[in-house]
């Protein structure tokens, strides 16, 4: 089942990897009950924490379920949909790109992909932000993000070290 679902994930995700996420949380939370939000957002911050594409938090989802056996299919399924569309489809994405019709029709596939992820964004920043300590959070991170440009690694750090610092203050 977990390798079926992340297969199915992999074969319709279209765009960034964020929309990864609605995905995630459709399946793992909300229809299957495996997960719960903040399990999905750790895992979340482990896929952007680890090089490489965002992909790899269904590494982390499987291992929280199974441990490595079930680590290995995730990334299986996940993975497997993009090289066999790649393989197929390379050779056809700059005819399509050059049609106006099919052209309209990525930009309308690619606008929905940035409102799923603006919707799935609200959703989990309910579970991420449950305080206002967390709200401080989130409001100084999106400043150095959007205003200094700060790389999300520096922020997940200064986040777990602000965390930390602040349990350590409120439970000595």
């Amino acid at each position: 089942m977990l390798f079926l679902t992340f297969l199915k994930t992999g074969a319709v995700l279209y765009g960034s990897g964020y929309v990864l996420l609605a995905f995630l949380r459709a399946d793992f939370v909300e229809r299957l009950g495996w997960l719960s939000d903040r399990q999905l957002l750790d895992a979340i911050a482990v896929g952007q924490f680890t090089p490489g594409p965002l992909f790899t938090t269904a590494t982390f989802v499987g291992y929280l379920l199974g441990g490595i056996p079930a680590a290995l299919l995730a990334t299986l399924g996940i993975f497997l949909p993009a090289f066999i569309f790649v393989a197929l489809s390379g050779p056809l994405i700059p005819r399509l790109r050059a049609s106006p019709w099919t052209g309209a029709l990525l930009d309308g596939v690619n606008a929905a992909s940035l409102g799923l992820m603006a919707a799935v964004s609200l959703q989990i920043g309910r579970a991420a932000i449950p305080d206002w300590p967390a709200a401080g959070f989130a409001a100084l991170a999106l400043l150095l993000l959007v205003r200094f440009r700060v790389n999300a690694t520096w922020l997940i750090l200064g986040g777990a070290a602000a965390g930390l610092a602040l349990q350590t203050l409120m439970h000595p």
